[in-house]
């Protein structure tokens, strides 16, 4: 990978590690922040979303939700266990995607809105090995590799 590429990779996780953690973030100081807003009105499977959002059931969800964002940003922004926090970033994106797909509607497009780019520079980012450049990857291999 040429040294403009992975500068560009470095720039592109750094600052995609700083929208989630301020997404994060921003919910966790936010006393009266819910998903239930969010999920109440999904047409694409319903009965899942509305299990979401029972009283049983939204705690732990708003909890995941808000550390989840949290923790994805901080292993972009240090490029340490960046496979695993693009893996939970699709995951959370999808999850995010399907109570706004009326398919083939969503949002103001037709099946294809941020949240699917969002999983797609997640995927980038897995396949780039983005944490080894400026990241805290490289020093953790080496550090506690099985190979040493």
């Amino acid at each position: 990978m040429n040294r403009a590429l992975r500068i560009s990779l470095v720039i592109t996780r750094i600052s995609f590690g700083w929208v989630f953690f301020w997404a994060g973030l921003s919910k966790i100081i936010n006393p009266s922040w819910s998903a239930v807003g969010y999920l109440s009105n999904s047409s694409t499977f319903p009965k899942l979303f509305e299990w979401f959002t029972s009283a049983s059931n939204i705690g732990w969800v708003n909890f995941v939700n808000e550390w989840g964002l949290l923790l994805i940003g901080v292993s972009l922004i240090l490029g340490l266990f960046v496979r695993w926090a693009s893996i939970a970033g699709i995951i959370l994106m999808i999850l995010y995607w399907l109570p706004l797909l009326d398919f083939p509607y969503v949002g103001h497009g037709i099946i294809i809105d941020d949240h699917i780019m969002y999983a797609f520079i997640f995927a980038i980012l897995i396949h780039a090995k983005a944490g080894k450049y400026f990241g805290l990857e490289k020093i953790w291999n080496k550090k506690f590799s099985k190979k040493n």
